[in-house]
């Protein structure tokens, strides 16, 4: 009935929300998008034509140098590597500028720590740019002798005579102290979320928030070929990652590289969401006044049924009580009442049953395996003092195949007797698997495990059994913190003490230390 009334109500309500809801919500995804594309192409374009001057720049001050050093033979060394040293140190568009002659040998360079004057070109870059003899930016690559991702730039030097002299070269480091990399080197997202990634000319990532995706090649990207192709625009796209972006990208002219501004599509999300949050802060008020009236006026009638519904709900997952034996007003609710109290004794009952056998070994009486483990997993969680004495019944194959297995079974229970009567009760006995047997000890020492294990081992060995023949056990010990502080690690190690124990004559008790036995 609650259900019902509350139902028919809501149901108009959600109708109502939810025709207002759909249709501006889809308005407005549309606006913010096409909006977000708009404002990171216009960005992504400004950052284009800042790059763009920035390398016109560059190779403007590698055109003055060559002019400069077109007599370059008749100077000395010295005013050709000052040349270069104030054009590095004012400029800082390079990180070291280096004249080659038409042979290919070094001439001068600046800073004169590189130390490669009178040397042979040797990269690829320099050696293409010394046979084209036109002015020649490289796409970025690894240095292979200082490891750095680096740009060359090269403008050729011709004499008076139109003769080729060689080249004026400046090599920018994208990681290192540069105009270049003051500008677009830190591309940090900003306060609306968006940022910035500089894609070279051949598809390699040259700037990205994340710094570990530098030097990726990511020319499989749709919008990359785009820029690689020339085009400029907007588009959505995904990042390596697999996170879905709102992208405007341009390319910068003087090189080929291409700036792409991103913003997350979560951005947009948010900002629909928080415009839901607003529209429900002012519809649902009115529309919680009315639906509170109808629950109240059909919980009033319904009450005895949802609570019989709601101790249903939780039998078999805690512990429920009953609800009192007495009679109600309404005739159905006292009829299903008395009904749900002999289910549910019934219920109980069986799950008392089920749950003593499901933790408890048929045989000895004690904890079984799961339930030791539980409470072991427990105690270590809980950094709790403890001892585990883990217990093995010698010979026991031995006692099966002569005594049948009847009398193994009287032999394994009398023994579960002799463990229970040696521990406090607040210590946990259990049958481990077979004759292998176990004990937690709370808050004991190895020192407290030790005497209780010898208890059980002379009881055992002095106790008359089924068999006629003495019985003896061996016991590895172990403690918590001293030895481990996990219960992996603990039955382990309690586990080797027990085989040293087996392999030094058994009938005996070994404490395991803390690399192991």
């Amino acid at each position: 009935m609650t259900t019902l009334l509350t139902g028919l109500v809501s149901l108009s309500i959600l109708l109502t929300l939810t025709i207002l809801l759909v249709a501006s919500y889809q308005s407005k995804k549309k606006s913010l998008i096409d909006t977000t594309l708009t404002l990171n192409y216009s960005s992504a374009s400004k950052m284009s034509q800042m790059i763009d001057s920035l390398f016109l720049s560059m190779r403007s001050s590698l055109r003055y140098s060559a002019t400069v050093l077109i007599d370059h033979p008749s100077r000395t060394q010295q005013e050709a590597i000052e040349h270069l040293e104030i054009l590095r140190k004012s400029g800082n568009y390079f990180n070291s500028l280096t004249v080659v002659d038409e042979t290919g040998t070094v001439r001068s360079v600046s800073p004169p720590s590189l130390g490669t004057v009178g040397q042979k070109l040797t990269t690829r870059e320099a050696q293409y740019a010394l046979a084209l003899k036109k002015p020649y930016i490289s796409s970025p690559y690894i240095s292979k002798k200082y490891k750095r991702l680096l740009l060359f730039m090269s403008e050729p030097i011709f004499d008076k005579d139109g003769q080729y002299r060689g080249f004026v070269g400046g090599t920018i480091y994208l990681q290192d102290h540069n105009i270049l990399n003051m500008i677009i080197g830190n591309p940090e997202i900003d306060t609306s979320g968006s940022s910035y990634s500089i894609v070279g000319s051949n598809g390699q990532l040259l700037f990205h928030p994340d710094k570990q995706q530098i030097g990726q090649n990511i020319q499989s990207n749709p919008v990359v070929r785009k820029l690689l192709a020339g085009n400029n625009g907007y588009d959505q796209m995904l990042s390596i990652n697999g996170d879905h972006l709102l992208a405007g990208y341009a390319q910068v002219p003087a090189n080929g590289w291409g700036v792409i501004v991103t913003s997350p599509m979560e951005l947009v999300y948010n900002e629909l969401h928080s415009q839901v949050r607003m529209m429900l802060l002012y519809l649902l008020p009115p529309s919680l006044f009315l639906l509170l009236i109808v629950i109240q006026l059909a919980h009033k009638l319904a009450r005895p049924f949802v609570h019989l519904a709601d101790l249903m709900s939780k039998m078999g997952s805690e512990r429920v009580e009953l609800p009192p034996d007495k009679h109600h007003w309404n005739r159905e609710a006292d009829l299903l009442t008395k009904a749900f109290r002999t289910a549910a004794k019934k219920i109980k009952e069986k799950t008392d049953r089920l749950t003593h056998e499901a933790t408890t070994d048929v045989l000895t009486g004690l904890a079984n395996r799961r339930s030791v483990e539980e409470i072991l997993q427990t105690w270590t969680k809980e950094k709790k003092n403890f001892s585990i004495l883990l217990l093995d019944i010698d010979h026991f194959k031995h006692v099966n195949d002569t005594f049948g297995h009847p009398v193994g079974d009287e032999v394994l229970k009398q023994f579960a007797e002799i463990m229970k009567s040696c521990v406090r009760k607040s210590d946990i006995c259990g049958r481990f698997g077979g004759e292998e047997f176990i004990a937690l000890l709370r808050s004991a020492s190895s020192t407290e495990a030790l005497s209780v294990a010898e208890k059980i081992r002379t009881q055992m060995e002095s106790s008359t059994n089924p068999t006629g023949q003495p019985i003896t056990v061996s016991v590895g010990i172990v403690s918590s913190p001293l030895h481990g502080d996990s219960a992996t690690q603990l039955i382990e190690l309690a586990d080797q003490a027990l085989y040293q124990a087996k392999e030094s004559g058994r009938n005996k008790v070994v404490i395991a230390n803390e690399k192991g036995c």
